[in-house]
């Protein structure tokens, strides 16, 4: 009998977030026989959603066999409205667990977690998909302090719902072996699966003479500009680059308020002809990866960082670009070092600019490093090959479990 699985998701249907990295996975576990509902909370709901528009989104869904209940995100005052929704969500779960017969809960990151834990009963089984150290990644972003409230809250909520789960997500190998190194989780528990990319979005990215570089050295940076990322240093390393290309030019693809990351580039050197900020259509960042010679990401390196797969890196390498990174992010190291398709800036030094600024111009004018780009990023970041199974695998040991307890049942049930 297949089960029946409630993905609970923080976010709104529409954002590109769930279109990309959650329904996905949702239709291929459809497909493969798993009855699968979704639970997204709606930004502005009533002024963003007609009664029309909610109806044809729950019949291209329905089509697709997924189940789609939605309610209102709540935003303001955050502390209140976050555990309204999150006591929302709850209890819509129980109540599909009741009615439905939902059997596992999949929730994605930490508040939809705690909706979990909140509804589940004792036969409900429980995915926790972490992803990322969400209460150390806001301190670092310096939102939260280790002793506000909202820091301790989610790290409780983290350490019951690894304790709790029957399975746990993980984006990296790093993580993964810290959590079996503090014993937080076993290892039978812990499915691998990075962000991944859909590679027929990228497939307009060909290698040698079908490719459509542009006619400057672009060096392309698609994400946030904010927090974590380290906008400067990345306009120093564009620097040292410049010296070595001096028709180098830096394209930053992002919905970030471009004023302030302007000014960090002009403080690292960068002239206004040297570089771009701007926002595109998320159709469209394929196009502009195809015309770059070099992806790049630099953020802190903290320890939060051991759960960190961003996931501009696939969609450099699916483009054909060599990744320049800095050192310390998921397993982005490891990758780019044994796969020899980018280089890891050590330090944010003038001499390891350089260093690493030779080696990128190398990749970046060699054909077969873009062609070896695209095939590792169907090795490690197919959407189908890599995403698919991954979740495949933890569907099947949850299904496994469950005919194994069934079996018990029978055996331990009385002859009357």
């Amino acid at each position: 009998m297949p089960l029946h699985s409630l993905y609970l998701c923080y976010f709104g249907l529409r954002e590109p977030l769930v279109q990309t990295q959650v329904l996905p996975y949702l239709r291929q576990l459809a497909a493969a026989g798993t009855k699968i509902s979704l639970l997204t909370f709606e930004p502005g709901l009533r002024q963003s959603w007609s009664s029309k528009d909610l109806d044809e989104a729950r019949t291209r869904l329905a089509g697709e066999g997924i189940r789609w209940h939605y309610l209102a995100y709540h935003k303001n005052p955050s502390m209140p409205a976050t555990l309204y929704d999150i006591l929302a969500g709850a209890r819509l779960a129980r109540r599909l667990i009741r009615k439905e017969g939902v059997q596992v809960l999949h929730a994605r990151a930490h508040l939809p977690m705690a909706m979990a834990m909140l509804a589940a009963t004792a036969n409900t089984r429980l995915i926790f998909d972490v992803r990322g150290l969400m209460a150390e990644e806001y301190r670092d972003a310096g939102v939260w302090t280790e002793k506000s409230l909202p820091f301790r809250v989610v790290k409780k909520i983290e350490r019951y719902g690894l304790k709790r789960a029957d399975q746990v997500v993980v984006l990296t190998h790093r993580l993964r072996d810290w959590l079996i190194r503090e014993e937080l989780v076993p290892a039978e528990k812990i499915e691998v699966i990075p962000c991944c990319v859909n590679l027929e979005l990228f497939a307009t990215a060909s290698a040698g003479e079908n490719s459509r570089r542009s006619e400057r050295f672009e060096v392309i940076y698609a994400g946030s500009l904010v927090g974590l990322y380290l906008v400067e240093e990345m306009g120093r390393f564009f620097m040292a680059l410049k010296e070595l290309q001096p028709n180098a030019f830096l394209r930053l693809l992002s919905v970030s308020p471009p004023e302030q990351a302007a000014n960090q580039l002009r403080q690292a050197g960068l002239k206004e002809e040297d570089f771009w900020i701007g926002a595109v259509p998320a159709a469209e960042v394929p196009s502009y990866l195809d015309r770059a010679s070099l992806g790049i990401s630099f953020r802190k390196s903290t320890f939060a960082q051991i759960a960190a797969s961003p996931t501009k890196i696939p969609e450099y390498l699916a483009a054909g670009l060599p990744v320049v990174s800095n050192a310390g992010i998921g397993d982005t190291d490891d990758l780019l070092k044994r796969e020899g398709v980018g280089v890891i800036v050590r330090e944010f030094t003038p001499e390891e600019f350089r260093r690493a600024a030779a080696v990128a111009q190398a990749l970046a004018q060699d054909p077969s490093v873009r062609r070896h780009c695209i095939e590792v990023a169907r090795l490690h970041f197919d959407l189908q090959t890599v995403g698919g199974r991954g979740y495949g695998n933890v569907y099947s040991r949850l299904a496994n479990l469950s005919e194994q307890n069934s079996a018990m049942k029978l055996t331990t049930t009385p002859d009357v």
